[in-house]
């Protein structure tokens, strides 16, 4: 079979090709799996660049997330049957033909879910409504995020909207405005403008910020600190710009704010399976009344790997793009 391999770490574009490789072979409560497509996300790339924190020994496969189909069933596995189309979100070497997963975290896929979204359903979208689930916020309460253009803060943006949530999106230059408007998402703020904070507050109406989702690093993480109301939360989701924060000690000290991080594969590995069942149940419902809406940038063939990884990287990318076995 054919897989997405590398030899070395380094940038994505640069160490990522393809192999043929052994088809493997499921064992106790396994199953095999025809790969229909798997997403490139953020967590990849740097698994890729070997600085995440997950880092696989060399040479390595690829990629977590897939919507499949099921080829073979390991010994023990039942309630899965062979042509069930399934999603998975944490199988590494998703990036290939077939790959072997446990059967005990599969998702069974609806018929009505096209296999775009469904390629896309559990690690993003899942870990944006366990982020939202886990703040605490009750309906009418503000939270601000930056990074609102990326695939989680749009999600977090929907999802907050269906919940009754007030969600404040900055971006950092004026054209993400637009971008998130057009997909129907309001109350973002261009952070490259002056008076931005001002434009906060009108939005709020001067209403308590009472948690921040900061997904930027750098002097960012300290502007959505600033806007939080007293006793607020600084949660930690990502570092797209800078691996460190730079926040202000009077912020923390005189709002008495907390700061804490959210690492969503943590997170769910530690979710029991009532709460699991009731988050994907709300994500099914929001995907099919189209609150929560999963777009594709673009699809490419596992041989353009490199070019799909450089696509990924586009700013002002709208939608995932998704690589197709």
């Amino acid at each position: 079979m054919r897989a997405v391999t590398q030899d070395v770490f380094g940038e994505p574009q640069q160490v990522l090709g393809v192999s043929e490789l052994e088809r493997p072979e499921p064992g106790p409560g396994e199953v095999r799996l025809r790969v229909v497509l798997s997403p490139i996300h953020n967590h990849d790339l740097w698994t890729a660049r070997g600085t995440y924190g997950f880092k696989p020994s060399l040479p390595a496969r690829a990629g977590t997330e897939a919507v499949a189909v099921i080829d073979a069933l390991g010994e023990g596995v039942e309630g899965l049957e062979l042509g069930q189309r399934v999603a998975t979100g944490g199988t590494f070497g998703a990036w290939a033909e077939f790959v072997t997963a446990t059967a005990a975290g599969l998702i069974p896929v609806p018929d009505a879910l096209p296999d775009e979204a469904a390629a896309q359903l559990v690690a993003m979208p899942f870990s944006a409504i366990s982020l939202l689930d886990s703040l605490g916020l009750q309906e009418g309460d503000w939270l601000v995020q930056n990074a609102a253009n990326g695939a989680v803060g749009r999600m977090v943006a929907q999802l907050g909207a269906a919940r009754g949530i007030n969600v404040v999106g900055l971006v950092r230059r004026a054209a993400g405005v637009e971008e998130l408007r057009e997909q129907g998402i309001e109350r973002v703020v261009a952070t490259d403008a002056d008076g931005w904070r001002d434009e906060v507050a009108a939005i709020t109406g001067g209403a308590p910020i009472r948690v921040g989702i900061e997904s930027v690093g750098g002097k960012a993480a300290g502007d959505v600190l600033s806007l939080l109301a007293e006793g607020g939360e600084l949660v930690a989701f990502g570092a797209m710009a800078a691996p460190v924060m730079e926040i202000a000690s009077g912020d923390v000290i005189f709002k008495q704010a907390t700061v804490r991080g959210f690492w969503g594969s943590k997170v769910s590995g530690a979710m029991g399976a009532d709460d699991k069942r009731r988050l994907f149940g709300e994500l099914l419902q929001r995907i099919g009344s189209g609150e929560l809406t999963l777009p594709v940038a673009a699809i490419f063939p596992l041989e353009r790997v490199a070019e799909a990884a450089e696509a990924s990287f586009t700013a002002g990318r709208v939608g995932k793009v998704l690589l197709k076995p």
